[in-house]
């Protein structure tokens, strides 16, 4: 049977023949990767490679996004902490050994202004992460994490003006929302 008629009386569906000068049998893309492995397996082995060569490529480029990310919401959290320890702690009420009560309740404004959890509510919530000692932002996607860098660097000037925090709060849930949004579009 000819592939025109093998089309022709099955119905096939993306493929087809054609007779005539510049005629020949033409298949969609993966039926013709799917005869091409049928009849060779050295063209299956081929693909097969290729598709982990390029599977890999794009694992490695996302890899390499979310550590830039990452690594930018770290130097950012460093401006933010400076701020804390600069214009809040020589305010605070508690003691030096207590003074990391303030970097958390900082932590935890950034957190909950725009993932809308605490960390220790992230860590109730996923116990077996947060005993490898992970946390809510290593499982963040870029876009939080790039909108994370961006409240951290806010909050840090807002502190520095002495701005309240509720009033922090709200901006930064403001900005967080509408950055969110922005970076989802780009």
């Amino acid at each position: 049977m000819s592939p025109k008629e093998w089309v022709e009386k099955t119905g096939a569906i993306g493929i087809f023949s054609k007779s005539g000068r510049y005629g020949g049998t033409y298949a969609h893309k993966d039926i013709a990767f799917e005869f091409g492995s049928w009849i060779s397996p050295m063209f299956k082995l081929y693909i097969i490679k290729e598709y982990q060569r390029l599977k890999e490529a794009e694992n490695n480029q996302y890899n390499l996004e979310w550590d830039v990310r990452r690594l930018m919401t770290k130097v950012n959290y460093v401006l933010h902490t400076d701020a804390v320890q600069k214009h809040i702690i020589p305010n605070s009420k508690f003691s030096n050994e207590k003074q990391w009560i303030e970097y958390a309740n900082e932590a935890d404004l950034l957190n909950v202004a725009l993932f809308g959890y605490t960390a220790k509510q992230w860590k109730e919530t996923n116990p077996e992460k947060a005993l490898k000692g992970q946390n809510m932002r290593d499982y963040s996607s870029i876009n939080d994490l790039l909108v994370m860098s961006n409240l951290e660097s806010i909050n840090a000037e807002l502190i520095k003006r002495g701005t309240s925090k509720e009033q922090r709060f709200e901006y930064l849930k403001k900005n967080g929302k509408r950055t969110k949004g922005a970076v989802r579009q780009s």
